[in-house]
């Protein structure tokens, strides 16, 4: 089962983090629900003033986070591909993984990994935190990204 294991972690006021999410805009049933866990998330770290940005895909995610990276303290990437009968799913999904891994290191910005790989879009609808869904991976890669952010701010304050 996918999410077992996983860190039960308290919240931390993030009130005076700058937080962008950048969402690709396919698959806008999967996608409202990711937008909407990843809300949650905010609201339960007292993020203020999030701001969205709709991209057209999950390929364009890391070109956008690159843009937008030297005005924020955390990003959150949200995307859904579902694989279909070509090496495309492949293309994407390395693409957006790579792209986003090397925004987040180079631009020494937390990016959470919001973006799900399924084999059909029921397991997408699995995860989208809707009713029903068994996981919640917007609300957990905006928590995560969360996280990270304070404890990078509270070690740079000691280097």
């Amino acid at each position: 089962m996918a999410g077992h294991g996983a860190p039960d972690v308290e919240p931390v006021d993030c009130h005076d983090l700058r937080v962008v999410v950048i969402a690709a805009s396919w698959h806008t049933e999967v996608m409202d629900g990711l937008l909407a866990g990843a809300q949650r998330a905010f609201d339960d770290h007292k993020v203020e003033a999030p701001v969205v940005v709709r991209v057209p895909g999950t390929f364009e995610l890391p070109v956008a986070a690159a843009t937008l990276a030297p005005s924020y303290d955390v990003i959150v990437a949200l995307g859904v591909v579902i694989r279909g009968g070509t090496p495309h799913f492949e293309y994407v999904c390395n693409a957006a993984t790579d792209g986003l891994t090397r925004v987040s290191i180079d631009a020494h910005v937390p990016v959470g990994f919001g973006v799900l790989t399924c084999d059909t879009e029921q397991q997408a609808l699995d995860r989208a935190g809707l009713d029903g869904s068994s996981e919640d991976k917007g609300y957990e890669a905006a928590a995560a990204a969360l996280q990270t952010a304070q404890l990078l701010r509270r070690h740079r304050r000691h280097v």
